[in-house]
């Protein structure tokens, strides 16, 4: 038994030896390991091979029997033995490895044939979806040719659905186009159709119809027989516009016939129609009529841009304000006329420009009515309006040409300027706007009717004034004056104009009227004119008043007027200015001597001496200013009235101041000259002129002088001139002047004469000059 288990002790020992040798030599990975491990649970309860029996054959003393099934053995006629080496063990080992191999790969075999089998399925489908895909890119192919082809059908399809709505369109479009030309025919019928009238309601759509296709072939003339149409379609609007206009005036006469029954009716024989039966018959039930022509007359006037339209518009205007002036025209003459037989020029402009406003706004109101969007223009009420005014003129022209009152033509500029054309039309509006040009043609004849009478008047009344005694009755008549106010309480201005000399009067009475009344170049001409001849008539009576009484009423005559005329003439806000133009042929005379003497050519134009030169007059302008005349006037006789009392006081110190000054220059000039008179070389006051009881005697003359005269002149000074300025700007170089002549003589006296001969000849102070001097303001 012993030596039975040693050589199976050593194989094992072998075995396991070479397992542990292998294992060195080939060590496992944990992942192999593990894998090993699950294989070794799975595989320990595994079932015998199905090629062993079920019995396990194991010898009694444990030798390892081998089975009979077992192939190998059964194979090599092997019976069961014992391994005893190492060769019969790695052959067994062989056998049983070969068995386990033989047995785990059986699993893997089957798997690798399953797999195997897969794959060859799996190359099977693979080849079948080859060939799918092989059909699948073919019928790609295919689709994408169908697809294309489908496309391209569906763009033809779509080309040929718009080619086809552009054919729609087109025909459509052509058919339009066509419809106009084929309304000729249509048109045409109805228009000459019997039953065809302006109240029918297809008159207005079809003429409405009629304008748009004459618009069409007018906005296309590159048609054919495009003008023949046009030619056909006008005759037709012709015809149409002509039955309007019969309409139109058909029923505007049959409303005149109407209102001209209602007036005989109205009247019952009587010779006038009062004013509230006139309105009531002549506007209101004329009304009536503009509602049946409302429809057409709008119409005309929504379409009057065209010209056709404008002119038939213009005939209707035209047709209404005939109809309506045969209704009104009697009326109003008869009204204007009751006017100016009752009342006079002023009253008749008043009442007759109030009667035709009135006339002029209700018929601008019933025009409105027929007319509601034209009736702004009032020119269009032209053909009424005018001849109706012309009444008024007609009337107011004769009896304005025969007016020479300034006063009533100054009051008829007034009534047009003011209350007419500044008030009544401004306040009325555009309803009477027709009336202004009559208007402004009736105040231009006022205005022209009055610079006629204000010329002539001037002339008259101004530069060819004949002054009577009482006009030149100076100082007497304000002498008179003065006493007046003495004796009562009147005011001292309430009789101011009484003592003016008349032409200054008229000129400041004519100036104030016409101020307002006249533009201001016709003004200007003739306040120019005015003051310049005033001016011209009072240095006229001055003198002649020098002559009567003084010379020194005279002046200040002249000098009070002047600065009245001054006064009264500076509120106007005007240049008294004029210019003058006049044609100078004095040159003519020369020019023709010279030519003659053959010094100048006739013919030769590029030469002053020629013809052309020689026959054109030349232009002298003059500018003559009357205020500025009138100033210098006033200047030149202020300073002759202060020379004229400056020596009337102090003549005599003048006098004596000029010999003593000429005696000196004599001296002087004779220088030495032997032949000098011996006269000439005394002293001054041994000179005869000189002497101090001649000196004393003027000084005395000069003293009488400003105690005597001096008040009288103050006291005519106040006489002639009320205000204290004026006199006080007068009095003032008088003053200086004498004053002036006492210091000449006092330095005189004092270089000449002694103390005793200075005191004996009594010369007044300065002082006491002054004083006495302002002592008599």
């Amino acid at each position: 038994m012993a030596t039975t288990a040693l050589p199976k002790s050593g194989a094992v020992s072998k075995g396991y030896n070479f397992a542990s040798t292998w294992d060195q030599n080939a060590p496992l990975t944990e992942q192999q390991k593990a894998a090993i491990l699950a294989l070794s649970h799975a595989v320990a309860e595994r079932p015998y091979p199905p090629n062993l029996s079920q019995e396990q054959i194991a010898g009694k003393d444990g030798n390892l029997l081998v089975s009979h099934e077992d192939s190998s053995l059964e194979e090599a006629g092997a019976m069961d033995a014992v391994l005893v080496n190492t060769h019969q063990f790695y052959k067994w080992f062989m056998e049983l490895e070969s068995a386990m191999k033989s047995e785990t790969e059986e699993k893997y075999s089957l798997y690798v044939n399953t797999l195997t089998e897969r794959i060859q399925i799996c190359d099977g489908i693979l080849q079948e979806v080859d060939d799918t895909l092989n059909l699948f890119n073919e019928l790609q192919s295919l689709h994408h040719s169908v697809a294309t082809k489908t496309k391209a059908l569906h763009d033809a399809c779509d080309r040929l659905l718009v080619e086809k709505q552009r054919l729609i369109e087109f025909a459509e479009a052509l058919r339009s186009k066509l419809n106009y030309f084929d309304e000729l025919e249509n048109v045409s019928t109805s228009f000459y159709s019997p039953n065809m009238n302006i109240s029918s309601g297809h008159f207005l759509p079809l003429l409405k119809r009629l304008d748009d296709c004459i618009s069409y072939v007018e906005s296309n003339p590159q048609y054919a027989e495009s003008s023949v149409y046009l030619v056909k379609f006008r005759q037709l609007q012709s015809r149409a516009l002509g039955m309007i206009r019969s309409h139109v005036l058909s029923v505007l006469k049959g409303a005149s016939s109407q209102v001209h029954a209602a007036i005989r009716g109205s009247s019952s024989g009587k010779a006038t129609v009062s004013e509230g039966v006139e309105a009531s018959v002549i506007y209101v039930r004329f009304k009536a009529a503009a509602n049946e022509l409302k429809p057409v007359l709008g119409e005309i006037e929504g379409r009057s841009s065209r010209k056709e339209y404008a002119q038939i518009l213009a005939e209707c205007h035209k047709l209404y304000c005939e109809q309506r002036l045969q209704l009104v025209k009697g009326i109003v003459q008869q009204r204007i006329s009751e006017f100016a037989k009752r009342e006079a020029l002023p009253s008749l402009t008043r009442s007759g420009c109030a009667y035709l406003m009135q006339v002029c706004q209700f018929e601008h109101q019933l025009f409105d009515h027929f007319f509601p969007s034209s009736s702004a223009d009032v020119s269009s009420l032209s053909p009424l309006m005018d001849p109706l005014c012309t009444y008024l003129y007609d009337t107011l022209r004769p009896r304005l040409i025969h007016e020479a009152n300034l006063d009533s033509l100054c009051e008829l500029v007034d009534i047009l300027k003011v209350e007419v054309l500044g008030e009544q039309l401004s306040r009325r509006g555009e309803s009477v706007a027709g009336l202004r040009p009559t208007l402004q043609r009736i105040l231009a004849d006022v205005h022209e009717r009055l610079t006629f009478c204000a010329r002539t008047h001037i002339r008259e009344e101004i530069s060819n004034y004949r002054p009577s005694d009482e006009d030149l009755d100076y100082p007497g008549k304000l002498e008179r004056l003065a006493e007046t106010a003495s004796t009562t309480t009147v005011d001292d201005n309430s009789d101011i104009f009484k003592t003016w000399y008349r032409p200054l009067e008229k000129t400041v009475s004519c100036l104030s009227k016409l101020y307002h009344c006249l533009e201001p170049a016709v003004f200007t001409g003739l306040a120019q004119e005015a003051v310049e001849f005033c001016s011209i008539s009072i240095q006229s009576a001055s003198k002649s008043i020098a002559k009567r009484s003084t010379p020194m009423d005279g002046q200040l005559f002249f000098i009070k007027h002047l600065l009245i005329l001054r006064e009264q003439i500076a509120p106007f806000d005007i240049e008294f200015s004029v210019t003058h133009k006049e044609l100078d042929f004095s040159h003519l005379l020369e020019h023709l001597r010279r030519i003659l003497r053959g010094q100048a050519s006739l013919f030769d134009w590029s030469r002053s001496t020629s013809i052309a030169r020689t026959l054109s007059p030349r232009i002298l302008e003059s500018q003559i200013d009357a205020k500025k005349e009138l100033e210098k006037s006033l200047k030149t006789t202020c300073e002759e009235l202060i020379m004229s009392i400056t020596k009337l006081v102090v003549d005599p110190m003048l006098s004596f101041v000029t010999k003593v000054t000429a005696v000196k220059v004599a001296l002087s000039s004779g220088n030495q000259s032997q032949k000098s008179d011996s006269v000439l070389a005394k002293p001054l006051k041994n000179q005869a002129f000189a002497a101090p009881e001649k000196v004393a005697e003027l000084v005395q003359k000069v003293a009488s002088a400003l105690q005597e005269d001096l008040p009288k002149v103050m006291a005519k000074l106040k006489l002639y001139l009320q205000n204290p300025s004026t006199r006080m700007i007068l009095f003032k170089p008088i003053k200086t002047n004498i004053v002036e002549a006492h210091v000449q003589l006092q330095l005189l006296l004092k270089s000449e004469y002694s103390a005793e001969e200075i005191q004996s000849i009594g010369m007044p102070s300065i002082q006491d000059l002054q004083a006495q001097l302002d002592g008599l303001l």
